[in-house]
């Protein structure tokens, strides 16, 4: 649930970063497939993907294969639907290739594609729900196509598909998936995708095709206009916006904190940070005057040990 700055285990191969640049067509995706399989581990903080602990540190070793092995499937996925200069119908023709691979696995015919060579292994030991990773192909083809939202409603109909089923799959691998863990944990996600947007207006502002995610009904209550965003102006009233919107994520994330201390042991514990970590982004918002433009905050060295302190 919870890019950059965090617990960065030694002698790692990880994924190249995310990067808005160009690249020659399909060659980006595929090349994170040639290097996926030496992916265990993640930097854990708070940003779009990147939001959900993958193999970390605090995970029980034999839970780090599988972790792993899902976020490779979301991440390529999210490159497919993001990164490089393929056009929108070869976006989607790639996802579509991954519902294909999931449509095999639930025909119980052979896998073809190498990440479902690693992923399905998982999916079958621990019978994870294939609606789950449906819904995370969803919403990153929603993300090929759909650049605003109307309403908050809207947003949080995306953060359901796009972050809900991480946490969702967690909860299986730990066979704590009851419905007050669902909840608590739909809660966290949710406020992670949240934060991750509002952290990111202004990245997203200035991306080739601009995304804003801030609710319409919202700016238009707030008085800021799309065009102000676009031209990431800091005024007064995008700063009171922005405080409705971190004060409600805030909330949010409150709402699903109880399930850090339900869950025993290490997954106990990585939510707790997971949820430290994500308010001490809205703290690092508040305290930038919502100026998320100019001030874009992010997790460094000195925020770790005051996040894990809170989380004992």
């Amino acid at each position: 649930m919870v890019r950059r700055a965090g617990l960065e285990p030694a002698q790692v191969t990880p994924l190249e970063p995310k990067s808005s640049a160009s690249t020659n067509s399909a060659t980006l995706a595929q090349r994170r497939i040639l290097t996926e399989s030496h992916l265990y581990w993640r930097p854990m903080a708070v940003d779009h993907y990147e939001n959900f602990p993958v193999a970390s540190i605090l995970l029980p070793a034999r839970l780090r294969p599988a972790v792993a092995a899902i976020y490779v499937f979301a991440r390529t996925a999210d490159d497919f639907a993001d990164e490089g200069d393929l056009p929108a119908t070869e976006r989607l023709r790639l996802l579509d290739s991954y519902r294909h691979e999931l449509d095999r696995i639930e025909r119980n015919e052979p896998t073809v594609h190498p990440v479902f060579h690693r992923l399905r292994p998982h999916i079958e030991e621990h019978r994870l729900p294939l609606a789950l990773f449906r819904d995370l192909l969803d919403a990153f083809a929603q993300d090929v196509a759909k650049t605003r939202y109307a309403s908050f409603d809207e947003l949080m109909d995306y953060c359901r598909r796009s972050a809900n089923p991480v946490g969702r799959l967690l909860l299986h691998l730990f066979d704590a998936a009851t419905p007050d863990n669902l909840r608590r944990s739909d809660a966290i996600c949710s406020a992670l995708q949240l934060i991750n947007h509002w952290q990111d207006v202004g990245i997203d502002a200035r991306k080739p095709v601009p995304r804003i995610y801030l609710p319409q009904d919202d700016m238009a209550r707030f008085g800021v206009s799309e065009e102000s965003i676009l031209r990431r102006l800091t005024s007064a009233d995008f700063c009171r916006l922005m405080k409705f919107q971190v004060d409600r994520a805030r909330a949010l994330m409150h709402s699903g904190a109880r399930l850090g201390n339900d869950l025993p042991g290490r997954i106990g514990l990585e939510i707790r940070v997971i949820v430290a970590g994500g308010l001490r982004i809205l703290d690092k918002i508040e305290a930038a005057d919502y100026d998320v433009f100019n001030r874009r905050p992010v997790l460094g060295a000195l925020d770790w040990p005051r996040i894990l302190f809170k989380s004992l």
